[in-house]
């Protein structure tokens, strides 16, 4: 039988200028909880409470940022998409709102797609012109010794109401041919991406260059800029995507 679940998070500045949270409410196999964090932000954990997503299940995180407020938002463990019952894919939907000289910190574990499974994911982020964003998005495609499944994953992201960002990916059994071809993964399994949005980029962004041998940092059309990466495993991703966010968020401000 497929799940259909919803989980909400409102972060909100108080009268003492701390992030506090109105609304936290886990639905089915997405449980929140608050978690320890510094400085006057908020931190919230997602904890996987059973198997999912299945086949035919449908899965959405909504989380709002209200002005002023900070968020630091990731997750416990993996994420692993499975086969279900039915022939039906799987859908994680994540939508996003940041509002003025709010942050958002968007750093959840990887997601693993499992031989035969079948999953769309869609992220949507709706910006303010003075919000903060750092979005991370990893995937590892298949698990040991298996072939991955089929993901298609889209990621559009609007600020001040105008397009930043908007692309779809796809591997797996019926995605476009070359995926894994070696002008795409060339043999890699585990294939990342980390979105920075600063408003002080308006000024001086970062230029473009490569990042070792797999991974590259683009300056977007805005203040922000995304870098992707590829690698052999999870570890060696996520070694990739760190150092690349330490050193954006150590850059001098424009």
């Amino acid at each position: 039988m497929s799940v259909r679940a919803t989980a909400r998070i409102t972060a909100a500045l108080d009268g003492r200028g701390v992030t506090s949270l109105p609304v936290l409410a886990g639905d089915g196999p997405l449980a929140l909880r608050r978690t320890r964090t510094t400085g006057s932000g908020a931190r919230v954990t997602v904890v996987g409470a059973m198997s999912a997503p299945l086949g035919g299940d449908r899965l959405t995180i909504v989380t709002r940022v209200g002005e002023g407020a900070r968020l630091t938002v990731d997750s416990a463990a993996a994420t692993v998409a499975l086969p279900g019952e039915g022939r039906e894919p799987a859908t994680y939907d994540t939508e996003l709102s940041v509002g003025e000289r709010a942050e958002l910190r968007w750093l959840p574990e990887q997601l693993v797609s499992a031989h035969g499974s079948v999953l769309h994911m869609t992220t949507r982020v709706r910006l303010a012109p003075t919000a903060r964003l750092v979005l991370r998005e990893e995937q590892i495609l298949g698990r040991h010794a298996e072939t991955t499944g089929t993901l298609v994953s889209r990621l559009t992201v609007h600020r001040a109401g105008r397009p930043l960002i908007d692309q779809q990916l796809a591997y797996g059994p019926g995605a476009p041919g070359g995926w894994d071809g070696a002008a795409v993964l060339g043999g890699h399994r585990a294939v990342g991406q980390l979105l920075f949005v600063e408003p002080t980029f308006d000024e001086k962004c970062p230029e473009a260059r490569l990042l070792g041998d797999t991974a590259v940092l683009t300056p977007l059309a805005g203040p922000a800029v995304l870098v992707t990466a590829l690698a052999a495993e999870a570890r060696r991703l996520r070694g990739v995507l760190d150092e690349a966010l330490n050193e954006l968020l150590d850059a001098p401000a424009g």
